[in-house]
């Protein structure tokens, strides 16, 4: 077992290992650490404790001091320079007629370093812009290419639920998040409804997702002929939260000269008290097979721009993997 901290650098960021040595921190309390990119400013995220070798990446790097008042006055200072620093950026991309947004800079602790952080729709050749900046900031520069999930991460803002958006308020990393999910939880699958303001499918499709899957196991489709205690019946509905499946009962087959005859009346069945006819497709559905590649990137296609129709179809292939 080694003894860690976890320290972030952000909010909602991502929480990483470092060797407490002498030093006892409490939750929230802020520490100048040594990284890979340098001395930073960083805020303790879980005290102290002990974890197996196995989580972590050896050697530990060291929590150099508790931050002191001059370094968090330092810190501060970076911040206050992140405006000008976005404006003069800003301005040396417009010179340049570089095709790029620019969406935040971070300025290492230790004044080595300025990071800018940017989108764009495919590559950009800025390094006539790193050494207009370098010049200007007399340190080293770095542009870093994100995508529009970090992007709205960094930028925060409020979600169709009303809340502080998941990913700028507290979630560290991104799960992956597939249309299967919209799809087995029974939701409407209006790129409105279900893409987030990114473009991409909304995080917290995945919440809940493992509950439904469970819940969904052994449950009849919509359409599907089932056996119940009544005779042969015909699914309509499927309310899995409820453990309810709403049916129609089949008073007469259908032949060659006159279509399948239905009760009038809706029949209610919870799962335990019916039987799949096809014990195939049952087994299927508890079985999932691995998705091609390029399925496992569809979570990634700007869902925001694909018509209910496209996300049907996507949905049926995905359910069909």
């Amino acid at each position: 077992m080694a003894k860690v901290a976890g320290v972030h650098f952000k909010q909602a960021g991502r929480v990483y290992y470092f060797d407490p040595g002498e030093f006892d921190p409490k939750l929230g309390q802020n520490v100048i650490v040594e990284t890979a990119r340098g001395i930073e400013f960083g805020s303790i995220a879980a005290e102290v404790h002990e974890v197996a070798e196995s989580e972590i990446v050896a050697p530990l790097k060291p929590i150099i001091r508790l931050a002191t008042e001059e370094d968090e006055a330092k810190h501060r200072a970076n911040e206050e320079k992140k405006a000008k620093a976005l404006d003069i950026c800003q301005e040396k991309i417009e010179k340049h007629g570089l095709d790029m947004k620019l969406v935040d800079v971070e300025y290492i602790f230790d004044g080595t370093k300025v990071i800018f952080y940017f989108t764009s729709d495919g590559r950009v050749d800025f390094r006539e812009l790193v050494k207009d900046l370098a010049s200007v900031f007399r340190m080293k520069i770095e542009l870093r290419q994100i995508g529009v999930r970090d992007e709205t991460k960094m930028m925060g803002g409020i979600g169709c639920c009303g809340r502080e958006l998941c990913c700028h308020a507290w979630l560290p990393d991104f799960e992956p998040v597939s249309i299967k999910m919209a799809k087995v939880q029974n939701l409407s699958l209006n790129p409105i409804k279900i893409s987030g303001i990114c473009g991409r499918l909304m995080c917290c499709l995945q919440y809940e997702n493992d509950v439904y899957v469970d819940l969904r196991k052994g449950m009849p489709d919509v359409g599907e002929h089932i056996t119940t205690r009544d005779g042969e019946a015909i699914v309509f509905d499927v309310n899995i939260l409820e453990d309810r499946i709403k049916t129609r009962l089949v008073l007469e087959e259908k032949s060659e000269d006159k279509p399948e005859k239905l009760s009038s009346e809706y029949y209610f069945y919870s799962k335990s008290e019916i039987e799949r006819r096809d014990r195939k497709k049952a087994h299927q559905e508890q079985s999932s097979k691995k998705k091609g590649k390029k399925r496992a990137q569809a979570s990634d296609e700007n869902i925001a721009l694909m018509s209910e129709e496209e996300l049907n179809e996507l949905a049926e292939e995905e359910q069909n993997n």
